[in-house]
């Protein structure tokens, strides 16, 4: 009886050493999805921070055309303005060629404030499904860890009966 109760014991613990290394290679499995994720987030917020720089230089190039196609001559431009901005300026030589370079320059600052918009709206719907699927992953690795455990508990507790009946 003492060798019965002994192997039995050993089967358990051998079951439960089991156990515990699926649990711990799905852990495993749920850090490096995680981890994966958040890599993929990242890069797409990276992407995104640089779109909206370039569209800052974009828009700062733009306003310094706007305040010259309004009168301020290319002396009084920022130092750092590019040459082919001021050659360009240069060129406009009557009020038809700096209205048409105004309307040019309004469509193209419309265009790009709606381009603008539209990744910004692009990045929040990304990042509100790359944070609902991290969640959905994180909930379903809790789900099964529970699953295993109740399953566990519940093995147990049918063993626990059975030695009673012998």
């Amino acid at each position: 009886m003492n060798q019965d109760l002994t192997q039995q014991w050993l089967t358990e613990i051998q079951v439960i050493k089991e156990q515990m290394a699926q649990l711990q290679h799905e852990r495993d499995t749920a850090w490096e999805s995680a981890q994966k994720w958040r890599q993929l987030y990242n890069t797409e917020a990276e992407q995104r921070r640089t779109d909206a720089q370039l569209s800052q230089q974009t828009i700062a190039s733009l306003k310094a055309e706007l305040h010259k196609l309004q009168g301020f001559e290319v002396d009084t431009l920022p130092a750092g303005t590019p040459v082919a901005i001021q050659q360009e300026i240069e060129q406009l030589k009557s009020v038809e060629d700096l209205q048409a370079k105004l309307i040019t320059a309004i469509k193209e600052r419309d265009r790009l404030l709606q381009a603008l918009k539209t990744e910004q709206d692009n990045h929040a719907q990304t990042r509100n499904s790359l944070t609902t699927a991290l969640g959905d992953a994180i909930d379903s690795l809790t789900r099964e860890r529970a699953g295993v455990g109740s399953r566990g508990a519940g093995e147990q507790g049918g063993r626990g009966a059975g030695e009673k009946l012998q």
